[in-house]
């Protein structure tokens, strides 16, 4: 359930050491364990990550969306227009506010924008092993569709009404 302090923007130039940190917190949550530590938080990943991160920001063919909370910065989604699909390059939220209603705020923005671009599929790569993640997007209406080494693949019909998801293959 979404909460009223909750509320989504666009991402500007200042957001961006909010949002690299709140990317190095929510991917050492998944990938603990499963991947040497250097390759999602080491110091050559996190920056790659910064200098993509601030050219999502600037640029003209991404949207950057902020979830804030409290004044203050808690998510952050990456989208980009393709044709007639999109694709969620990221979407992470700071996992102390996991189960708030963030992520569900912060998606329902990105429904938006996919709904005023015309646009009837999105698309998105989660890694296998995290579990709440792949719950979560099913949870909003994703559906699995392959895998692409240990990313899961998963589509968005996008809906004509934000509550009510469309199954994909109907």
């Amino acid at each position: 359930m979404s909460s009223p302090h909750i509320r989504v923007r666009p991402a500007a130039p200042e957001d961006l050491s909010a949002i690299s940190d709140i990317h190095a917190r929510a991917r050492a949550s998944y990938y603990a364990g499963h991947l040497p530590a250097e390759e999602y938080s080491g110091p050559a990943e996190l920056e790659r990550q910064r200098v993509g991160t601030a050219r999502a920001i600037s640029s003209d063919d991404r949207t950057v969306l902020c979830a804030v909370r409290d004044d203050r910065v808690v998510g952050f989604a990456v989208l980009a227009a393709r044709h007639d699909e999109d694709k969620l390059f990221h979407f992470h939220i700071d996992p102390s506010v996991w189960r708030t209603g963030t992520g569900t705020a912060l998606h329902r923005a990105c429904v938006a924008v996919w709904q005023t671009a015309g646009l009837t599929t999105a698309r998105l790569e989660v890694f296998a092993p995290n579990a709440r993640a792949r719950a979560f997007y099913t949870h909003q209406g994703w559906q699995e569709d392959g895998r692409t080494g240990d990313h899961v693949r998963m589509v968005l019909r996008v809906p004509s009404d934000v509550r009510s998801p469309e199954p994909v293959g109907e």
